[in-house]
């Protein structure tokens, strides 16, 4: 069959059609933009060996398991903490380890306060699809973007601005923002108002099932899961409506 679009539309890549109803996508950063294990996984060992020196005592297998790293298997459980909690979060719980294994509650935030680090939200950035390409063509297709994350909001901005993502973004909700935070639904609901779109002709793209779970209890127009994270097909397709191995998968020819 001849195809009558032009040379420069048929370079186009057509949107999924799933997105046919939605005016805006909302996407989870880490583990669906970018690498999960690549930020994360190499931290987690990192500040892990970084405490037992600054404790002189064997504390990662707890911190492991009180963040919800596999040490074993390499990866990141995606109910726990490491998954789906903020940064203060996790800092959090890693201090209550630390105060079972320190003398005292002062020497506890000590050591926490020497050892702790954040990963480098450029150089560790690593993107899981075409981003650039993905969201020039959702902006052509008429779509608005969000990014919703835990992560905090300046490495959350610094990663986006590196991957060259930052001037296609319509509006970020991070872990430390005022207001309802992920996996609430208020917070899904929150950025939907925000750009002005109805809930209900809003898409989520997340590897959790936390991020399915918050959108689809705030009335989302389209929960979809990506394999491209923590979060296994059996993990995510009761929450969703669609799950995809990526977010690369949104670009049909």
């Amino acid at each position: 069959m001849h195809d009558e679009r032009s040379p420069e539309q048929q370079r186009t890549p057509n949107l999924h059609p799933a997105l046919a109803q939605i005016d805006l996508v909302v996407f989870d950063k880490d583990g669906t933009l970018i690498s999960f294990e690549a930020m994360w996984a190499g931290w987690a060992r990192r500040l892990a060996a970084r405490l037992e020196a600054v404790t002189r005592r064997p504390v990662a297998g707890d911190v492991f398991a009180a963040i919800g790293f596999d040490p074993v298997g390499d990866r990141v459980l995606p109910g726990g903490p490491l998954a789906v909690a903020t940064m203060a979060g996790i800092e959090e719980r890693i201090g209550a380890v630390l105060r079972r294994w320190c003398p005292s509650i002062p020497a506890a935030r000590r050591a926490l306060a020497e050892a702790w680090f954040e990963p480098d939200p450029v150089e560790l950035a690593v993107p899981l699809a075409d981003l650039p390409g993905l969201f020039a063509a959702l902006r052509s297709g008429g779509k608005a973007i969000a990014v919703a994350t835990t992560d905090d909001r300046v490495p959350t901005e610094a990663t986006l601005a590196a991957l060259g993502l930052a001037p296609d973004v319509t509006t970020i909700l991070c872990g430390d923002d005022d207001g309802p935070t992920k996996p609430a639904p208020e917070a899904f609901a929150a950025v939907c108002d925000r750009v002005g779109v109805p809930v209900a002709r809003c898409a989520i793209f997340g590897d959790t099932p936390a991020d399915l779970r918050m959108a689809r209890q705030a009335g989302a127009g389209l929960v979809v899961g990506v394999l491209s994270g923590v979060g296994t097909a059996d993990d995510l397709a009761p929450h969703a409506d669609l799950v995809l191995a990526s977010v690369g998968a949104l670009l049909v020819d």
